[in-house]
Parts: C-alpha cells; structure tokens; sequence
C-alpha cells in the first residue's frame, strides 16, 4: 500500500529537448502557413474585385468606379453595346486576327521545336538562348522599326499583315514551350515509325503531335490569349475603323473629358471575356490530361 501510494505521488517527468523542440517546429509551420494563406487570399482578393466590379456594374443602372451591390437590375447597357459597329464587327475581327495568328504560331512552333527536340546539334543550345532572349524583349521597343518596315512593304492597315506579326512576336514562347513539352514524347515511338519507314514529318503528324494534346492545348490558350488583350500592335498597324479588333474598340467607352460610360464598358467587357472563357472550356480536358505513356514504350 505505502509504495503505491508513493508511485502514484510521483511526479510526472519533463518533456525531452526533442519533444520540446519538434512542438516549436510545428507551431512555426503552422504560423507560416497561416502567413501564406493570408497572403494568397490578399492577392485572390485583388484578382476577384476587378471581375466582381464588370459583373455587378454590367446590369447596375447607376454602375461607377465603386464595387457595390446594384440597386436594381438592368441589361440596358448590354442593348446598348450589342450593336454591330460597337461589338460584332471588332469581335470578328477578333476572332480573325488571334484566331488566325495562333493557328500560324502553333504551326510553326511545331515545326521549329520538332528538330530541337529529337535531334543533337551544336547550333541548338545557342538557338534556345536566342528565342529565350526574345521573349524578354518588349513590343514596344521594335513597334518603330516594325511600322516602317510595314509601310515600306505595303502591310500596314492590312489583317493580314497585323496577323504575321502576331504570330512572330509570339513564336519565341511558343517554341520553347512547345519544345519542353515534346521532349516528354519517348522518342522510342518514332524510332519504331521509322523502322517501318514512316519519314519524320509523318511520325510528327501523327504520333508526336497527337501525344502531346496537353502541351498544343497549352500553346493554344496562351498564344491566343495573349493576343486577345493585345491593344499596342493592332492600334499601330490597323488605321481603318472597320478592321479594329475588340481590344482597340474598348477605348470608345472613354470620353475626351474623363467622362467613362461604366455601365457600357462594363457589359462590353463581359462580351470580350467570352471568347477566351469559351476557349478555355473548350479545351479543359486536354489540359487536366497527361500524356499517359508510361505503358507505350514496354514490351
């Protein structure tokens, strides 16, 4: 009895260094966790207000600089802009000039990537650099050059001259991320087409290309996307008000005295959003997907 009752007064003993230290570690993550889901949600914040304020502003009959809920509901501003001069016409032509820029960008990044990524050279490394180096180089800095070259060969105010120059400003991206991707096709495929005689620009159509679904959907999106908000190069190159794009035609909601027609250009916006929201759905399922491979290779 006397040394259970001693046994049971006995004093529980001190938590070890590792115990004490593990317990520190873990409040310390806990915090920065904290830390960076505080400061994702700022930054989703930031993102969310701007689209928040189009949606709210495209049906609030008094729509202004301020995110508020509208006191009533109209679609006025949407009967206004839906006109042919103030969105079909510049939507079209939209479609026109990104649509085709990126069908020629994806084309020809292909095309480019194909021997970058399948066969050794020494010129490839200092040509990666290059195309590298090229996507740092801003627009602005060659729109001068670029516009008197155009006027001197006949393509300025012409589509398809603003579509050539889509197409090249974004190739550099294009073609590095189209050659990242394709080097995650084995290149075991090809050598087995080859064997039975295919040559290279039929094993590309049709057993690269086809493998990589994920990265040409990934080209398409950001090359088009890219060049749907462009305002700089089609304002340069486009003098006619029939051939301007939609990303140009947005600044007729601005007045000459800073007076800005909200609701309009709000609606506006939600129009121009479509497209790319569209595209996006579109094509989702080829982005979530992998290049499932891993068994194409065996046996």
């Amino acid at each position: 009895m006397a040394r259970t009752a001693v046994g049971a007064a006995r004093p529980r003993t001190a938590p070890s260094r590792r115990t004490v230290a593990s317990r520190t570690l873990a409040v310390r993550r806990a915090r920065h966790r904290l830390a960076a889901d505080l400061a994702l949600l700022v930054a989703a914040a930031a993102f969310a207000l701007p689209l928040v304020w189009v949606v709210l502003s495209s049906v609030d009959p008094d729509a202004g600089l301020r995110v508020k809920a509208p006191g009533g509901v109209t679609f006025a501003h949407f009967d206004a802009v839906l006109t042919p001069e103030i969105t079909f016409t510049p939507l079209l032509n939209s479609l026109i000039l990104c649509g085709g820029a990126t069908a020629l960008t994806v084309v020809c990044a292909a095309l480019a990537a194909y021997p970058l990524s399948r066969f050794r050279s020494r010129f490839a490394g200092p040509f990666l650099l290059t195309v590298l180096f090229a996507t740092c180089l801003p627009i602005t800095a060659v729109m001068v050059p670029v516009y008197a070259l155009f006027v001197q060969v006949n393509l300025i105010d012409t589509m398809q001259g603003t579509i050539l120059f889509f197409a090249a400003s974004q190739l550099p991206m294009a073609i590095w991320l189209m050659k990242n991707f394709m080097d995650g096709v084995p290149k075991e495929l090809e050598e087995a087409a080859w064997t039975d005689g295919a040559p290279s620009a039929q094993s590309l159509v049709r057993i690269v290309l086809p493998l990589m679904g994920p990265g040409l959907a990934v080209v398409t999106v950001f090359s088009f996307v890219m060049m749907w908000g462009n305002f700089f190069v089609p304002f340069m190159l486009l003098l006619s008000p029939d051939q301007m794009p939609a990303s140009v035609s947005i600044n007729e909601f601005f007045g000459n005295r800073g007076m800005v027609a909200y609701g309009q250009l709000a609606a506006f916006s939600v129009v121009y959003s479509t497209p790319v929201i569209l595209l996006y759905v579109l094509i989702a399922r080829r982005l979530g997907g992998g290049f499932a491979l891993a068994g194409a290779v065996k046996g």
